[in-house]
């Protein structure tokens, strides 16, 4: 059965005038528009493309590749607003259709979104939602202490940055753990600090303890070489200024570079640290 939402690979089985037929191994097909056919093609090719309803809700194929697919995260553009809800850009030419009832906030026209794309059982079409912690569940939450994860920041809160955990969980950072800016959408790797009994996660995007002190490291030592060998931070810097240059905590700098002078790496002068030769 042809999946809306996600990539299909499907066999091209006629060339029609308005284009390509696709079919998968139970005989349904599609139709794959002019505009999108490849240059060079045999029928029997098999080709991936992208499947969904186009703006007359007919199943159709493309070869553009969409911000997002169905059962995910992404940061999307509002583009317009309608009187049944708002529509967002996601790559394709008929936009993605966000209800009302599943605005968190009244969207506006080119204000983005970070939405949880999904499909709809009751009308069979793909929309997007902007109430994303919905989408989310720590009812049983399969990670531990160390653990890396990829995590999308999803909005602020008082205590840091709320954060999508795997596409799966929802996570925090922490005020105090913070060393970069963040807007919402942003995708990076992050670390499981701890698990809580009621399943919320702790987070940091630092590796945390001995973990840390090789990529801080590696990270310091390349900005020692942008820098021409010599850069004006050490260990009694202020923790702003370490912030600023290479966000980090001033404790976790000052573990990366005493690593760094116990291999002979740097030298930490009184102004500053120097790359050895």
């Amino acid at each position: 059965m042809l999946a809306l939402g996600v990539y299909n690979t499907l066999e091209i089985v006629r060339d029609r005038e308005p284009g390509l037929y696709l079919s998968d191994d139970q005989g349904n097909e599609v139709l794959l528009p002019n505009k999108y056919v490849p240059e060079n093609f045999e029928i029997g090719d098999k080709i991936d493309v992208f499947v969904y309803l186009d703006s007359s809700e007919r199943i159709v194929a493309t070869t553009l590749e969409p911000y997002a697919t169905v059962n995910s995260f992404a940061y999307l553009k509002c583009t317009s607003v309608s009187t049944i809800g708002a529509f967002l850009d996601w790559g394709l030419e008929k936009d993605l259709f966000v209800p009302f009832k599943e605005q968190a906030s009244k969207m506006r026209v080119n204000s983005w979104y970070l939405v949880y794309v999904y499909l709809d059982s009751e009308t069979n079409r793909l929309v997007a939602s902007s109430k994303t912690n919905r989408f989310l569940d720590n009812s049983l939450v399969l990670l531990s202490a160390y653990d890396k994860v990829d995590v999308i920041a999803s909005h602020p809160s008082p205590h840091g940055w709320n954060m999508i955990v795997n596409q799966k969980y929802l996570g925090l950072v922490y005020a105090d753990e913070i060393f970069q800016k963040i807007t919402p959408g942003d995708r990076l790797q992050g670390y499981v600090k701890k698990v809580r009994p009621d399943g919320k996660i702790d987070l940091t995007l630092q590796r945390h303890g001995f973990r840390g002190i090789e990529p801080n490291a590696q990270q310091i030592l390349k900005e020692l070489e942008l820098s021409g060998g010599y850069i004006d931070l050490n260990d009694k810097s202020d923790p702003e200024d370490i912030k600023e240059v290479f966000q980090l905590s001033k404790k976790s700098f000052k573990k990366a570079i005493g690593s760094l002078y116990k291999a002979r790496k740097i030298n930490i002068e009184d102004g500053g640290i120097r790359l050895m030769d």
